[in-house]
Protein backbone atom coordinates (compact mmCIF):
# COMPACT_ATOMS: atom_id res chain seq x y z
CA UNK A 1 0.00 0.00 0.00
CA UNK A 2 2.81 2.40 0.88
CA UNK A 3 4.44 1.78 -2.50
CA UNK A 4 1.20 2.60 -4.30
CA UNK A 5 0.88 5.88 -2.39
CA UNK A 6 4.52 6.77 -3.09
CA UNK A 7 4.11 5.96 -6.78
CA UNK A 8 0.96 8.08 -6.98
CA UNK A 9 2.72 10.99 -5.24
CA UNK A 10 5.67 10.67 -7.63
CA UNK A 11 3.40 10.71 -10.68
CA UNK A 12 1.57 13.81 -9.43
CA UNK A 13 4.88 15.57 -8.69
CA UNK A 14 6.28 14.59 -12.10
CA UNK A 15 3.24 16.08 -13.80
CA UNK A 16 3.79 19.40 -12.03
CA UNK A 17 7.50 19.35 -12.88
CA UNK A 18 6.85 19.04 -16.62
CA UNK A 19 8.23 22.16 -18.35
CA UNK A 20 5.66 24.81 -19.20
CA UNK A 21 6.97 27.83 -21.15
CA UNK A 22 4.42 30.20 -19.65
CA UNK A 23 5.26 29.08 -16.12
CA UNK A 24 8.97 29.43 -16.87
CA UNK A 25 8.36 32.93 -18.26
CA UNK A 26 6.46 33.92 -15.15
CA UNK A 27 9.14 32.47 -12.91
CA UNK A 28 12.26 33.74 -14.69
CA UNK A 29 11.25 36.72 -16.87
CA UNK A 30 8.29 38.44 -15.25
CA UNK A 31 10.46 40.34 -12.79
CA UNK A 32 11.80 42.57 -15.56
CA UNK A 33 9.22 42.19 -18.34
CA UNK A 34 6.07 41.87 -16.25
CA UNK A 35 3.38 39.27 -16.87
CA UNK A 36 2.04 41.07 -19.94
CA UNK A 37 5.41 41.49 -21.69
CA UNK A 38 5.70 45.19 -21.02
CA UNK A 39 8.66 46.34 -19.00
CA UNK A 40 10.21 48.61 -16.46
CA UNK A 41 11.37 51.50 -18.69
CA UNK A 42 13.82 52.82 -19.62
CA UNK A 43 16.31 50.06 -18.84
CA UNK A 44 14.20 47.07 -19.84
CA UNK A 45 12.55 47.10 -23.27
CA UNK A 46 9.03 45.84 -23.86
CA UNK A 47 8.78 42.41 -25.44
CA UNK A 48 6.05 43.72 -27.73
CA UNK A 49 8.64 45.49 -29.89
CA UNK A 50 10.87 42.52 -30.65
CA UNK A 51 9.66 41.72 -34.17
CA UNK A 52 12.37 43.74 -35.98
CA UNK A 53 15.06 41.83 -34.09
CA UNK A 54 13.71 38.56 -35.45
CA UNK A 55 14.46 39.61 -39.03
CA UNK A 56 18.17 38.82 -38.75
CA UNK A 57 20.38 36.18 -37.20
CA UNK A 58 22.22 38.95 -35.33
CA UNK A 59 18.96 40.16 -33.79
CA UNK A 60 17.89 36.64 -32.85
CA UNK A 61 21.27 36.01 -31.26
CA UNK A 62 21.01 39.29 -29.35
CA UNK A 63 17.76 38.10 -27.75
CA UNK A 64 19.48 34.95 -26.52
CA UNK A 65 22.67 36.72 -25.36
CA UNK A 66 20.99 39.31 -23.10
CA UNK A 67 22.32 38.45 -19.61
CA UNK A 68 18.92 37.75 -18.04
CA UNK A 69 18.15 35.33 -20.86
CA UNK A 70 21.52 33.67 -21.39
CA UNK A 71 22.20 33.15 -17.69
CA UNK A 72 18.83 31.74 -16.70
CA UNK A 73 19.07 28.31 -15.07
CA UNK A 74 16.74 26.82 -17.70
CA UNK A 75 18.08 24.21 -20.10
CA UNK A 76 18.55 25.13 -23.76
CA UNK A 77 15.34 23.23 -24.56
CA UNK A 78 13.27 25.09 -21.98
CA UNK A 79 14.76 28.46 -22.90
CA UNK A 80 14.00 27.89 -26.59
CA UNK A 81 10.43 27.01 -25.61
CA UNK A 82 10.13 30.21 -23.55
CA UNK A 83 11.49 32.36 -26.39
CA UNK A 84 9.00 30.78 -28.78
CA UNK A 85 6.20 31.30 -26.26
CA UNK A 86 7.16 34.98 -25.92
CA UNK A 87 7.06 35.37 -29.70
CA UNK A 88 3.67 33.69 -30.01
CA UNK A 89 2.21 35.47 -26.98
CA UNK A 90 3.42 39.03 -27.49
CA UNK A 91 4.30 39.60 -31.16
CA UNK A 92 2.64 36.92 -33.28
CA UNK A 93 0.85 39.56 -35.34
CA UNK A 94 4.12 41.29 -36.30
CA UNK A 95 6.41 38.34 -37.08
CA UNK A 96 8.59 38.47 -40.17
CA UNK A 97 7.38 36.12 -42.90
CA UNK A 98 10.60 34.11 -42.72
CA UNK A 99 10.43 33.58 -38.92
CA UNK A 100 11.59 30.21 -37.72
CA UNK A 101 11.13 29.08 -34.12
CA UNK A 102 14.14 29.17 -31.83
CA UNK A 103 15.84 25.79 -31.44
CA UNK A 104 17.72 24.38 -28.46
CA UNK A 105 20.86 24.14 -30.60
CA UNK A 106 20.61 27.83 -31.56
CA UNK A 107 20.08 28.80 -27.92
CA UNK A 108 22.98 26.66 -26.70
CA UNK A 109 25.39 28.10 -29.22
CA UNK A 110 24.50 31.76 -28.57
CA UNK A 111 23.93 31.85 -24.82
CA UNK A 112 27.57 31.14 -23.97
CA UNK A 113 28.46 34.58 -25.42
CA UNK A 114 26.79 36.75 -22.77
CA UNK A 115 26.46 40.43 -23.72
CA UNK A 116 28.27 42.70 -21.26
CA UNK A 117 26.29 45.79 -22.37
CA UNK A 118 23.03 44.76 -24.08
CA UNK A 119 21.67 48.30 -24.27
CA UNK A 120 24.66 49.56 -26.26
CA UNK A 121 24.69 46.45 -28.46
CA UNK A 122 20.99 46.88 -29.24
CA UNK A 123 21.59 50.52 -30.22
CA UNK A 124 24.16 49.29 -32.75
CA UNK A 125 21.61 46.87 -34.19
CA UNK A 126 19.29 49.77 -34.97
CA UNK A 127 21.90 51.83 -36.82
Amino acid sequence: MTRVILLAAFLVAADYAWPDPKADYLLYCRGCHLADGTSVPPEVPSLHGLAPLLESNTGREYLIRVPGVSQTPMSDERLAAVLNWVVSEFISDALPENFKPFTPAEVGKARVKVLPDPKRYRAKLHQ
